[in-house]
């Protein structure tokens, strides 16, 4: 089968199309046939070697952290997904795997995708996990709060505008001058050109959630009493050093969190999408054998939704 591979870290350009074997599925496995994957900011970290410390040795490694499809062959004696069942999940962060034509997955990881959505746009969607873990679980926004976005056009971003508006905030986004008028559209409330626009311009808001890692206090310092800050990505260690101190010192702390959804959370997105609250918002669809330009283009930032790779 064909997968994107590395065998050693370095620039997108480290990443081609490899052919191996089949995945052994092992007793409690579900094989799924992957129509899409999504890129993520983890799998660049991990390309690039800075998660080298939290990652196996050997190399080759593959790439891919969420992914849709349809499954092969269920779990014998395990409850969960059918043969021909459309589904979405997630494979461990730190090894991946996703960017495959078949992956062998524990029923717990899955989902069935929702009714009617096409998988290669599904594979868009399955990080709305994070956003609805950052938003009702950590930063337990409330109706009527003020939320900003920060990257709010992209992957994350562009989820969690649309999950604000579900949840009752009023939401502020803010993102490049060309991706306004998609973060309006998304339901956003305000919306400002990152670019053109100080922190301090802004205002004030109960909760902020940042996917862009820089400049930390200068975003905290927007909090209103009681305010919630909730980082997905850092920078540089410096950003790690200052939230680890916001949770010492002063009520506005800084939460960060690395996502690990299970079955009952894919369950939770999929009935929002099913429901009208959720849409995917894809960039571009990349052929297999062009992942290192989909890794590039989301390293390059501007991103509109989510980069995909077609694995069909």
């Amino acid at each position: 089968m064909r997968v994107a591979q590395f065998d050693s870290y370095g620039p997108p350009e480290v990443l081609y199309e490899a052919r191996v074997p089949m995945p052994v599925v092992k007793p409690g496995e579900v094989l799924v046939r992957v129509h899409g994957v999504s890129v993520n900011g983890g799998e660049l970290m991990l390309r690039s070697g800075k998660l080298r410390w939290f990652a196996p040795r050997r190399f080759p490694k593959r790439t891919g952290i969420d992914f849709a499809g349809v499954v092969v062959t269920a779990a014998e004696g395990v409850p969960g997904p059918r043969a021909g069942d459309h589904v979405w999940g997630m494979m461990s962060r730190f090894v991946g795997g996703s960017a495959a034509e078949y992956v062998a997955v524990r029923p717990r990881k899955l989902s069935p995708s929702p009714a009617g959505l096409d998988l290669v746009e599904a594979a868009a969607l399955p990080a709305g996990t994070t956003a609805i873990t950052a938003l009702r679980d950590h930063a337990r926004l409330k109706p009527g709060e003020r939320l900003l976005v920060r990257g709010a056009a992209g992957g994350i971003g562009s989820i969690a505008v649309q999950l604000g508006r579900h949840y009752g905030a009023h939401v502020t986004g803010l993102a490049g001058a060309k991706n306004l008028d998609l973060v309006r559209e998304l339901g956003a409330h305000e919306v400002f050109d990152r670019r053109a626009t100080e922190p301090g311009d802004l205002g004030e808001f109960d909760v902020v959630l940042d996917t862009a890692g820089s400049s930390l206090p200068a975003y905290r310092g927007l909090l209103a009493r009681g305010g919630r800050m909730v980082g997905i990505s850092f920078d540089s260690v410096a950003s790690v050093g200052y939230v680890l101190l916001s949770t010492v010192f002063g009520s506005r702390r800084v939460r960060f969190f690395s996502g690990n959804p299970t079955h009952a959370l894919f369950a939770e997105l999929t009935g929002l999408v099913e429901a009208g609250a959720l849409r995917p918002v894809v960039d571009t669809v990349h052929d297999l054998a062009d992942i290192s330009a989909a890794h590039r283009a989301l390293e390059e930032g501007g991103v509109r939704g989510k980069h995909v790779v077609r694995m069909v």
